[in-house]
């Protein structure tokens, strides 16, 4: 079974809003045996929508739009849609009752544009909204199905699971399609690749489709096939991941949206140990990434946000000697750094970064990008020096993600 996606709205392709409505419809879809193919966005205007309409149909059997069903005049969905599937428009006193409702119950008044929005396509299903005074509409002609819904996504969201999923698979069979994410940290997609090519190869006799998904730092490795039995689908997924780990163990942090700091925070608790952490350039962003994950005071105690020379010195006890030496952006200073914040915080492991982020601020012996970093615990600290971009806040987001690792791996070791 395939679904298209419409999302209708100047604002979309303006730039003004991020269409965050597709993904959500997709992985809900996706989880009930129906496969989106395609996702359009189109503007407000009448032959945009329409365009999108027929071209959406003839790909399949179901679509489902967001957008254009509000109050105002620029809201022209609803009366394209009924002029699409040759319907007339008609006052709808069920629908006018929950805008009349709505608004009342807010001491505000009706107008005109209120009245104007209970005007109805006549002869199609209406899904109940009870997040907003606009109703889904389910068109249907020729078998084809096409599921009209607000774009305001609490909205949208209401209607796909309260009524539309549900009635979808009334309509229509479905087939399992079942997925398995593998996330991945330190390595990139082509290295990754190279070392479980045998393993990739051997997925085709399963129906399977193996997909890298890179982000920063990270590649997500997803593990997809469909088939009439979802127990045997999830059998055969589950043995597929255990397989994986056995290939790349040093390389995976975490399945499905398990979040690194999810993962990292998990790991500490794990083992009964805390940490700390003592940032330069990245600015407290590590130890924002690790407290946004409920329950890290169980692990972690505390920063120190040392940007100026003075707070490297005066709170974390790095030498003026060796500021004068090595300089800010240098090896020994790190090393200091987690020694400093270890003493202060007396925690179990340590994070410490300092480095040129960008884009200004470097010098020919060190450049934008160069950023070092240290882990460690009263015993041992290890060094690594990333050689970045002069792009400042991916420097930031990356030495953010490695650090995390770094001290993971070490952990692990």
């Amino acid at each position: 079974m395939n679904a298209q996606i419409i999302t209708i709205g100047d604002e979309i392709l303006i730039g003004q809003i991020i269409d965050t409505n597709s993904a959500w419809m997709a992985q809900q879809l996706n989880a009930n045996g129906i496969a989106v193919t395609e996702i359009i966005t189109c503007k407000d205007d009448k032959d945009s929508i329409l365009s999108a309409v027929e071209r959406a149909l003839s790909q399949g059997d179901l679509v489902l739009t967001t957008g254009g069903l509000g109050p105002t005049k620029d809201d022209i969905t609803k009366k394209t849609l009924a002029d699409y599937f040759g319907l007339p428009i008609a006052f709808h006193q069920p629908t006018f009752d929950i805008i009349e409702h709505i608004i009342t119950r807010h001491g505000r008044t009706l107008t005109a544009a209120h009245h104007a929005q209970a005007l109805m396509p006549v002869g199609i299903q209406y899904l109940e909204n009870q997040m907003g005074t606009a109703p889904g509409m389910w068109f249907e002609k020729d078998g084809k199905v096409l599921i009209s819904m607000p774009g305001v996504p609490y909205e949208m969201k209401y209607i796909i699971e309260h009524q539309a999923i549900p009635a979808i698979l009334k309509q229509f069979k479905t087939t399992p399609i079942r997925h398995r994410t593998v996330l991945t940290v330190g390595e990139g997609e082509s290295k990754i690749a190279e070392i479980i090519e045998d393993f990739e190869d051997g997925l085709a006799k399963d129906n399977i489709k193996l997909a890298y998904l890179p982000g920063l730092g990270r590649v997500r490795l997803r593990l997809s096939t469909s088939g009439e039995n979802a127990e045997v689908l999830d059998t055969l997924l589950d043995a597929k991941v255990e397989e994986l780990k056995t290939l790349i163990p040093q390389f995976i942090y975490g399945f499905g949206t398990t979040t690194l700091e999810e993962a990292f925070g998990e790991l500490l608790k794990s083992k009964g140990v805390t940490v700390a952490t003592a940032e330069s350039c990245t600015g407290g962003l590590i130890a924002h990434r690790i407290t946004s994950v409920s329950g890290s005071s169980a692990y972690f105690q505390g920063s120190v946000v040392a940007y100026a020379n003075e707070i490297k010195t005066n709170v974390l006890g790095v030498k003026s000697e060796t500021l004068g030496e090595f300089g800010a952006v240098s090896e020994q200073t790190v090393i200091e750094m987690v020694q400093g914040v270890l003493n202060v915080m007396k925690t179990d492991y340590a994070i410490a970064v300092s480095g040129v982020a960008g884009p200004t601020g470097g010098t020919a012996e060190k450049p934008v990008g160069m950023i070092w970093v240290a882990v460690g615990n009263k015993n041992e600290v290890r060094t690594h020096c990333l050689n970045l971009s002069k792009d400042r806040m991916k420097n930031i987001e990356y030495t953010v993600i490695f650090a995390m690792n770094f001290l993971r791996k070490m952990i692990n070791d």
